[in-house]
């Protein structure tokens, strides 16, 4: 009978562990649930293929240049003042920039709405968030291979896809094109 209080005591610490245990879990799960119902919305829209590829083919009287680029891409960077510049210098011959970024969800908030910021882009930001590239990368240029940066420039009567990067002077020549 001496071993029974000590027996009580022990039966007591264990289920009181466990039922702390349980409490913990269940604190660890309500902060994990309150992480991915509570995110900050990011500032662009994003889009899958399919809600993209209206904006590939608008139908109307202006000239599109899409371009496809992402913050982690060094040439894209680059060029993105060119396309800045051509796009102010165009805008009213009724031109119009998009700017498609490929970056990663977690560059979203950390890395893209930053840099558009810190440049003041003037380009229409949108995100291309489609895991399935293999499907859509050949929808938009059966010769692409994926590679960034590249662009898109059309209107009523031209298309054409660009796997490169541009200068300004490249840029500009090849949009009198369309003009």
């Amino acid at each position: 009978m001496k071993g029974l209080p000590v027996i009580l005591m022990l039966l007591l610490a264990v289920l009181g562990c466990k039922e702390k245990s349980k409490k913990d879990a269940n604190q660890a799960e309500e902060v994990a649930t309150n992480l991915t119902t509570e995110e900050t919305p990011v500032k662009f829209p994003v889009y899958d293929y399919d809600g993209l590829e209206p904006i590939l083919n608008y139908d109307d009287d202006k000239t599109y240049i899409v371009n496809f680029w992402a913050t982690w891409c060094k040439p894209c960077i680059e060029e993105l003042p060119d396309f800045e510049r051509t796009f102010a210098e165009y805008e009213d011959k009724n031109v119009r920039l998009i700017l498609v970024s490929l970056d990663m969800p977690s560059m979203w908030k950390s890395k893209l709405e930053p840099y558009v910021e810190e440049h003041g882009l003037k380009g229409e930001v949108i995100i291309l968030d489609d895991p399935k590239m293999n499907d859509w990368i050949p929808k938009i240029d059966a010769e692409w291979d994926g590679g960034i940066p590249a662009s898109l420039i059309y209107n009523n009567e031209k298309r054409q896809f660009y796997a490169q990067g541009f200068t300004y002077e490249e840029l500009k020549s090849e949009l009198d094109k369309f003009l």
